[in-house]
């Protein structure tokens, strides 16, 4: 089994690597859907679970149940390759290092005027059609060291340009890495 991770800025183009990764196989577990689920069950907005989980059981929490979740999976025979979506600090791809053998890191990026063009049109619950509001959030995932992540990723994708060359340079990619 491959565990490998996907960082990028919002409105990067992270889904569509997640939805091919899908098409081949793959199960992804995404670090936002954590948060979400753990928000439901408490009844808040996701981001003020993202920091009362933090405040409560340390910085790397969402990492740690993340990595729980995928060993639960490997304990249940999974054999299926998994993709780790929105990882967001150096640290915690070391924590996924320590526990998954040759654990990669793919970064999409795209400038934010396009990024905030995508996001208006996407419009999920933590978007924004406000351009301070999409600073402040670019600030924030700053913030959690993200751009160190996309900095020292083993594989960077820019997808700056239409659907179908992001969709090839993600296959192109797989192909390289046997997912």
């Amino acid at each position: 089994m491959r565990v490998m991770g996907i960082s990028g800025m919002p409105g990067s183009g992270k889904a569509l690597v997640s939805e091919i990764a899908t098409e081949r196989g793959a199960i992804i577990v995404s670090m936002g859907d954590i948060v979400r689920e753990e928000a439901k069950k408490r009844g808040e907005g996701s981001k003020e679970t993202a920091k009362n989980l933090r405040a409560e059981f340390g910085q790397y929490i969402v990492s740690e149940l993340t990595i729980k979740k995928i060993k639960k999976l490997q304990d249940e025979g999974i054999e299926n390759s998994i993709v780790v979506e929105g990882i967001r600090s150096h640290h915690e791809v070391e924590m996924f290092k320590e526990n998954f053998d040759n654990f990669i890191i793919l970064s999409v990026f795209a400038n934010p005027a396009i990024r905030f063009e995508r996001l208006k049109i996407r419009m999920r619950e933590d978007d924004s059609t406000d351009y301070n509001e999409f600073r402040a959030r670019d600030e924030a995932e700053l913030g959690f060291g993200i751009g160190n992540v996309i900095a020292l990723s083993d594989k960077l994708i820019v997808n700056e340009s239409d659907l179908e060359s992001h969709a090839q340079k993600i296959s192109e990619f797989f192909d390289e890495i046997g997912l």
